[in-house]
């Protein structure tokens, strides 16, 4: 028998963070010292948990990142879950961290500090760009820099970018986004972009983005009101799977990643929606990001238990 077609490869230039994760009754107001019950260090970064739940969703991904040599762990913690990690490199600065409160009703607030995130040069990335093969896709985030020169190079080169533009700044507007062929959003990025107010409903947030993002494929991400995808002039709405959340950390990067793994393997947009929703659903109900992200098998019984 013939050997089957390996999957395209998506290349995943992303953030590598220690996560340093507090429990706590609610959110820190401003003056207020507030005593945590719980603590926690494990491997965060959006780039990295999105790297994650690609594997684990048995996805093809090899991350391109930088890690300061003492955190060498969280490499090995990648490569564990079937990430190809030959284009992580281990450098003599600190690593990106982040600091995450996380409260009795899941709810999250980060602070982040990008480290080695934001080491990256031109020539390093034009020798990525040179491992990109027809048909792979390239993501990318908002937590390294350097994406305005990616963008740039991959639009000379035609590689398919699908980009999640978190944290949102207002950097992001500037960037050529018109070289990404898929964007993934929550109101708050959506809202961003738009240049709307984040309260705007989900149809004129949209219908602005339709405007400004004619050729881009948008997944725009409501936690509990599910999710939308549009791409001309088609219109998808995924409700949510109704779940008591424990903590929210990650569940937007689990949904991208099972997202992508299932257009790796060709699958259409209603299974990649449905797909991304039960794994998110999943992770909402497990503490830590990159330790709640489930497997496919996880997710597979998950969707045979709510089918009708």
């Amino acid at each position: 028998m013939a050997a089957a077609t390996p999957l395209p490869m998506l290349h995943n230039l992303g953030s590598i963070n220690l996560d340093h994760v507090y429990r706590v009754p609610h959110l820190v107001t401003p003056g207020e010292t507030l005593a945590s019950h719980a603590y926690a260090v494990g491997l965060g970064g959006k780039g990295a948990n999105q790297s994650l739940a690609l594997a684990r969703a048995g996805g093809r991904v090899c991350h391109w990142g930088r890690l300061g040599r003492r955190d060498a762990w969280a490499r090995e913690t990648l490569a564990d879950a079937g990430v190809d990690i030959s284009h992580i490199s281990l450098v003599d600065a600190p690593s990106g961290h982040a600091i995450i409160q996380v409260d009795d009703a899941g709810e999250n607030a980060i602070i982040l500090y990008p480290g080695a995130n934001h080491g990256f040069d031109g020539t390093t990335l034009e020798t990525l760009c040179d491992a990109i093969r027809p048909g792979d896709w390239l993501l990318v985030q908002n937590e390294c820099n350097g994406l305005a020169e990616l963008l740039a190079l991959a639009a000379e080169r035609q590689i398919r970018v699908a980009f999640n533009p978190a944290p949102m700044t207002d950097a992001v507007g500037e960037l050529p986004l018109a070289a990404c062929r898929l964007l993934f959003v929550n109101r708050t990025e959506a809202a961003g972009l738009a240049g709307l107010p984040v309260e705007t409903p989900s149809d004129a947030l949209l219908d602005a983005l339709a405007i400004r993002l004619p050729d881009c494929e948008l997944v725009l991400t409501l936690g509990a009101e599910g999710a939308w995808y549009q791409a001309g002039g088609e219109r998808r709405h995924q409700p949510a799977l109704k779940v008591s959340a424990v903590d929210t950390t990650g569940a937007g990067d689990t949904f991208i990643g099972y997202y992508l793994a299932a257009l790796q393997r060709g699958a259409t947009v209603p299974d990649c929606l449905a797909q991304a929703t039960a794994a998110a659903a999943l992770a909402v109900q497990r503490p830590g990001a990159a330790a709640g992200i489930p497997t496919a098998d996880e997710v597979a019984r998950f969707l045979s238990e709510e089918s009708p």
